[in-house]
């Protein structure tokens, strides 16, 4: 999945590094005898962040969709590249995910508070949940107890689901991490929030196919206004792109509703449109944004879930293993 930037089945999941969900069971009451404070201290530095840059919240919720999609939630995302090795944080789909510094600054704080204690995969889980919480969306509890990975490999990170896919990739994406179809069309809701830039949607725009230069399944009208924000001689710049939905900065359900009327920003969004298994998910999320927020929640503590490691080490640093 994409959300600040423009967030892969049968035939091609042999080159999946398939993240199975994980077996044990975590606990949302891990710290409340090791670190008591520990999610107010996540919830602060998340908050001061989001106030001083209001990228962040996407950010953050990317980062948590790509972390646990690549190796499971393990904080892998978070290790820094070496000169042997290209990490997760610099494979092209994570190029815009960004704003590691605010897990940092958490991740220091909690260090001070109870050292060794509180891992870096459980801080990105806990802040993902905070940036939906703050920007309007559902609370859940959160699931604790990760412990963080020590391998990052940025050739790992073409297994993210691209905003091209069609409804039956996704959905083997996602059925290889043990989600759902409705699974899949709620988290895809995490598009509420958010900014795209134009390399993730320009396909849409010109030379569509053989036949037809726009999307079909494109609005008309919103579709040149794409256009206009991404010329072709100057769409390469960091701001050049457009929010991926019309309250960009809230998290509600007008990302459905935007989908409905062909203003799905990617083709991937708008492709749930057209398929009879996805389409009627769709529509109850447009017209009962309770609905969708109460799933949201059960989907994203699913999502959590995969790939955890419960046993190995808790880096003390976010940038790299003990």
């Amino acid at each position: 999945m994409a959300f600040s930037k423009g967030l892969v089945f049968a035939m091609v999941i042999a080159i999946f590094a398939i993240v199975k969900p994980s077996e044990g069971a975590l606990n949302a009451h891990y710290y409340d005898r090791s670190c008591p404070a520990a999610e107010k201290i996540i919830l602060e530095t998340v908050r001061n962040a989001t106030l001083y840059d209001p990228k962040v919240p996407a950010r953050l919720l990317r980062m948590f969709f790509h972390d646990c999609f690549i190796r499971g939630c393990d904080a892998s995302i978070l290790l820094d590249s070496t000169r042997s090795n290209q990490a997760e944080k610099d494979g092209p789909p994570n190029i815009s995910v960004r704003s590691f510094y605010v897990i940092e600054d958490a991740k220091r704080k909690l260090e001070k508070a109870c050292p060794r204690t509180v891992s870096c995969a459980d801080v990105i889980a806990i802040a993902a949940r905070d940036v939906v919480t703050l920007s309007g969306g559902p609370y859940w509890s959160v699931l604790k107890g990760r412990k963080d990975g020590t391998v990052s490999r940025a050739n790992e990170t073409r297994n993210l689901p691209p905003p091209t896919f069609n409804v039956s990739q996704l959905i083997q994406s996602f059925a290889a991490r043990g989600l759902s179809v409705k699974d899949m069309v709620t988290l895809s809701g995490g598009h509420t929030i958010g900014f795209s830039h134009c390399s993730s949607f320009e396909s849409r725009l010109q030379n569509f196919s053989k036949f037809q230069d726009i999307d079909p399944s494109m609005n008309y009208a919103f579709a040149q206004t794409l256009k206009k924000k991404c010329p072709r001689s100057s769409n390469r710049g960091k701001n050049a792109g457009t929010v991926l939905d019309s309250t960009a900065s809230v998290f509600d359900n007008v990302y459905y509703k935007l989908i409905l009327s062909g203003k799905g920003v990617f083709g991937s969004d708008q492709a749930l449109l057209g398929d009879s298994r996805t389409k009627w998910i769709v529509e109850t999320y447009a017209q009962d944004q309770k609905a969708f927020f109460r799933e949201f929640a059960a989907s994203m503590v699913k999502l959590g879930n995969v790939g955890v490691k419960e046993t190995g080490q808790v880096r003390i640093y976010t940038r790299f293993a003990n």
